[in-house]
């Protein structure tokens, strides 16, 4: 298989965007420096809010400056594009009607290994940004492989909303205890059998081993897929 240079559209936020880069680079299989994946990365930082383009209905200000992003990948060559935020996945047809390269899709690649993993019927805890619950795009994807999706209520959203903006993006701080306590509630008392990390942000927090046979980690389950279609072969760490 061809090896393809990946296009990143990233800084949404600039954290999550360096740890997607750091596991890609530790999960493909390299001895040496020419055997890693070749990327170009956009820190876009300044790109505006995913979840307040979509609560205030200001996307087409989002859209423009990604379709930016998009030209300057275009001009590079890529052969395939990732976008390490979820929340921007509300978006994703308008912004592959953008383009003939390819962007992997990280919603659904994840909710299809999900069912790959447990088949249909199971109830499955999502966190997440107020936009990407707002915008329903995963509660679709489970809705067609039969995945019981479950929103938590609103006390829970507010301290996830907390961990992602103040936490992560606000102080850098990836202490796992709040989010940690929060599957636990989920498996515990929600009887939810697996909770998806659908913020790149919530990927930046290190999970200890009594949690994380528990959590789909969306951010992982892209890393994965690029090197794949990277034709690169994949550690299992």
């Amino acid at each position: 298989m061809k090896e393809k240079v990946l296009g990143v559209i990233g800084g949404m936020g600039p954290k999550a965007t360096a740890v997607f880069f750091d596991r890609v680079i530790e999960k493909t299989e390299a001895h040496k420096d020419q055997e890693h994946i070749d990327m170009i990365i956009l820190n876009h930082a300044s790109i505006p809010d995913r979840t307040q383009s979509i609560l205030e209905h200001t996307e087409d200000e989002f859209l423009r400056e990604v379709e930016k992003d998009i030209q300057l990948l275009e001009m590079a060559n890529v052969g395939q594009i990732a976008i390490p935020c979820n929340t921007s996945h509300y978006f994703y047809d308008r912004m592959q009607e953008m383009t003939t390269v390819p962007i992997i899709n990280m919603v659904e690649q994840t909710v299809s290994q999900i069912y790959e993993l447990h088949g249909e019927g199971i109830k499955v805890g999502l966190l997440a940004t107020n936009g990407t619950i707002s915008s329903r795009v995963y509660e679709k994807e489970c809705n067609k492989k039969g995945l019981n999706l479950y929103i938590p209520d609103e006390q829970m959203q507010k301290e996830v909303m907390s961990i992602i903006y103040d936490d992560v993006k606000g102080n850098q701080n990836t202490d796992p205890t709040r989010l940690e306590g929060i599957v636990k509630q989920l498996i515990e008392k929600e009887q939810c059998q697996c909770v998806i990390l659908a913020c790149t942000e919530l990927s930046c927090i290190p999970i200890g081993e009594e949690i994380a046979p528990y959590c789909i980690d969306a951010m992982e389950v892209l890393v994965d897929r690029v090197i794949e279609r990277s034709g690169k072969k994949k550690i299992n760490l």
